[in-house]
């Protein structure tokens, strides 16, 4: 683990302190049971605010090959996220016109969920996953893939192989990477002339307005304000075109970047978006100190409602073992002695346990075999596809209590 002393962009070393944490364990590092009783490493998690460029970053950064390199996050275990994506991809065929002699290239392409809606129209493609296990999951859905950290190296290496692309998609990587510019420079050196990338990710403004910690681990090294991603691309010859907030995730930026040579006209989306930015004190310390006090007041009320009922004899469970998950539990000081277990989805979570509160986590049908009272809701970012999957625990007077971005309980009027 290694604390930096600049900015992760810019290099300042104009850095003040947002939200501290406390150690917290890796947001990922699900368990296996013979893994319980072992040691289990615990970092600083501290937030911090780069006065020169805008940046909010971690201060602390993990070794990539300790957090991506064996990967338990598939992004097809969503069907918001499959939806998500095949509509993005139509949008960039038809804007582009993509056809049998175009190359699309997408960064931190995990399962291939992405790319899969490209092959199905015969345009070729190419998915960089570092994590090993995933990569053979894509591949054999028939997604070319290659195993490996993209940056300025691998960018060039297949530039000068002719795999330059006209587009390169970036979803939910920018914000995981700690060589910030050697990543936004290996976009530059693997765009084909008049080709453009676009990138996905959660955006700062609707972390702070929704008091979103829970977001915030050692995976997420960045959390990008327009301003500080437009500071960021400026730097290695990359111009932002466009932007369109997206709701996925609490609130995302997709961005349009070209090389400024090549860039064109900018839409007016840009302007009008710095400008709120401006309005909102996004690129002042002040909005993201009081972002500080929203976050303890919402750990309070959960651990409040949480133990109310509790005491109260009730069960407990949880829903969605995530990383945001790993943060909330680790905050709020929620485990064992509060919650039962975690149902999910995804299957290759299943019979392992969460990190730090070691819940084992079960298939979504022990939501109705053991019917708790109550579910706290880790994914709340996906509440309404989780409603419609779990109809009948709600219907059979279920609750689902959800902590952001303030607490509510839901029962079944969230169907009608």
């Amino acid at each position: 683990m290694r604390p930096i002393t600049g900015c992760r962009s810019c290099a300042s070393g104009s850095l003040s302190s947002v939200l501290e944490l406390g150690e917290t364990p890796l947001a990922n590092a699900l368990l296996t049971p013979d893994e319980l009783d072992r040691p289990e490493p615990r970092f600083p998690l501290t937030l911090l605010f780069c006065g020169a460029c805008g940046l909010v970053q971690i201060r602390e950064t993990v070794d990539p090959q300790v957090l991506f390199r064996h990967y338990l996050y598939l992004s097809s275990f969503s069907t918001t996220m499959l939806e998500h994506a095949r509509r993005a991809a139509e949008e960039h065929i038809a804007r582009l016109g993509l056809g049998a002699g175009s190359l699309v290239v997408e960064v931190a392409s995990n399962d291939g969920y992405l790319l899969k809606n490209f092959v199905a129209r015969g345009i070729p493609v190419l998915g960089i996953e570092p994590a090993a296990n995933i990569a053979q999951v894509a591949e054999a859905a028939g997604v070319p893939t290659l195993c490996e950290f993209f940056g300025r190296d691998l960018a060039r290496r297949l530039a000068a192989q002719g795999r330059r692309a006209h587009l390169i998609l970036a979803n939910n990587v920018l914000a995981h990477v700690a060589d910030t510019g050697g990543f936004v420079a290996g976009l530059e050196a693997l765009l084909a002339p008049g080709g453009e990338a676009v990138l996905e990710f959660p955006y700062v403004a609707d972390m702070i307005a929704g008091a979103e910690f829970d977001t915030i681990y050692h995976e997420h090294l960045c959390y990008f304000s327009l301003h500080a991603a437009r500071n960021l691309f400026g730097r290695h010859g990359l111009m932002v075109v466009d932007v369109e907030r997206l709701a996925i995730h609490g609130g995302s930026l997709r961005l349009t970047v070209r090389r400024a040579g090549e860039a064109g006209e900018v839409a007016p989306a840009v302007p009008a978006l710095l400008e709120q930015e401006e309005d909102a004190g996004l690129t002042r310390l002040d909005a993201y100190q009081a972002f500080a006090g929203e976050v303890e007041r919402i750990r309070r009320d959960l651990r409040a409602e949480v133990e109310r009922r509790r005491r109260g004899g009730q069960t407990l469970a949880a829903y969605g073992a995530a990383a945001k998950g790993t943060t909330l539990l680790a905050t709020t000081g929620l485990g064992r002695e509060h919650l039962a277990f975690v149902a999910d989805r995804s299957t290759v979570k299943q019979g392992l346990h969460t990190p730090g509160t070691h819940l084992p986590i079960v298939p979504p049908e022990a939501l109705l075999e053991r019917r708790p009272d109550a579910v706290l809701l880790l994914t709340w970012n996906f509440a309404e596809e989780i409603f419609r999957q779990q109809a009948a625990y709600l219907q059979q007077g279920g609750l689902f209590i959800i902590p952001i971005p303030r607490l509510r309980v839901v029962g079944k009027e969230v169907l009608a």
